[in-house]
C-alpha cells in the first residue's frame, strides 16, 4: 500500500515540477498543465454559445457604462502588466465587454477577456465606480490564470484519486468506498474549497488596483461588498465551507489593501482625495 503512495506521490510531484507557470501580475509560480491557448479556444467558444443563448442587452445607457468600464479596466490591466514586464500574458486575448439581460446579481470575466455582466447586478453596483469594483475582480481573475490553476488543480485531484484507488484496490468494496469517500472530504475542504477562497482575495487585491489605476476610487468597493452582503441576507456557508471568504472577511481584507491600491495607481499618475 505505502508503495503506491509513494509512487503516485513522487508521479503528482514531477507532473507539477515541469507543468508550472508564473502568474504575470504577483510573479508567484501555478500549476499549468493545460496552455492558455487550448483555454482561451474553449473559452470563446463557450463564450459565443453564452450569447446565442442569452439576451445581450445594447445601446442602453447601462450598456455604455459596462463597454466603458470595461475599456478602462482594460487600458489598466494592459499598463500594470506592461510595467511588470509580462505585457506577453495577454497574448491571445480578444477583449468584450457585454450586458446581459439576467436579474441574477453577477458577472464573469472568462479566460482571454471575454466579460458579461448580469444587468442583476446593476442595482447594486449603483454606479461606475461600484462596477468598477465587479469587473476589475473578474477581470483579476482572467490575468492571474485562476481559469487555468482550477483546471490544473482538477487534473492533480483526479491523479490522486486514481493513487488512492490503487492503494486499496484488494480491500473490500465497503472499505475502498470509505477511503475514496474521505478523499473527496480532504480534497475539497482541506484542498480545493480554500484554493477557491485564496483566488477569490487575490481577484480583491489584483482589482483594487486595476479599478485604481483605471481612476476609480477604491474606497468604494468596501461600499459595494457592504450591499452585497446586505443582499445575501446572511445566509452563506460557513467559510470554511465556502469558496469564497466570507463578507466579514472580504471587507475587512479590503480595508487592509485599499492603501496599497491607491500607492499602485500613484505610480500611474492617478491619485485620490
Amino acid at each position: 500500500m505505502k508503495k503506491y503512495i509513494y509512487l503516485g506521490s513522487a508521479t503528482l510531484m514531477l507532473a507539477i515540477a515541469f507543468s508550472c507557470a508564473t502568474n504575470p501580475v504577483t510573479g508567484k509560480k501555478t500549476m499549468a498543465f493545460v496552455s492558455n491557448d487550448e483555454i482561451f479556444a474553449s473559452s470563446f467558444s463557450q463564450y459565443g454559445t453564452f450569447l446565442k443563448e442569452n439576451k445581450v442587452i445594447s445601446g442602453t445607457a447601462d450598456a455604455k457604462m459596462v463597454e466603458r468600464v470595461g475599456a478602462k479596466i482594460r487600458a489598466a490591466a494592459e499598463k500594470l502588466l506592461k510595467a511588470r514586464g509580462t505585457s506577453d500574458a495577454l497574448q491571445g486575448y480578444a477583449w468584450e465587454y457585454k450586458l446581459v439581460d439576467n436579474k441574477e446579481v453577477n458577472a464573469w470575466c472568462m479566460p482571454g477577456g471575454k466579460i458579461v455582466v448580469y444587468s442583476g447586478i446593476l442595482p447594486i453596483t449603483k454606479d461606475e465606480a461600484g462596477l468598477a469594483t465587479v469587473m476589475g475582480h473578474e477581470v483579476a481573475h482572467a490575468l492571474a490564470n485562476h481559469g487555468q490553476q482550477r483546471m490544473s488543480a482538477g487534473l492533480a485531484q483526479q491523479l490522486g484519486a486514481g493513487v488512492a484507488q490503487a492503494a486499496v484496490g484488494n480491500k473490500s468494496a465497503e472499505t475502498q468506498a470509505l477511503v475514496m469517500q474521505a478523499y473527496g472530504v480532504g480534497s475539497n475542504v482541506g484542498g480545493m474549497l480554500p484554493f477557491s477562497r485564496s483566488h477569490e482575495s487575490e481577484a480583491d487585491e489584483i482589482g483594487l488596483t486595476l479599478m485604481a489605476i483605471a481612476g476609480y476610487n477604491p474606497d468604494v468597493s468596501v461600499a459595494f461588498w457592504e450591499r452585497m452582503s446586505a443582499k445575501s441576507g446572511g445566509g452563506a456557508p460557513a467559510e470554511i465551507l465556502s469558496t469564497h471568504p466570507s463578507d466579514a472577511t472580504r471587507i475587512a481584507n479590503l480595508k487592509r489593501l485599499i492603501p496599497q491600491a491607491k500607492a499602485d495607481a500613484a505610480k500611474f499618475g492617478v491619485t485620490f482625495k
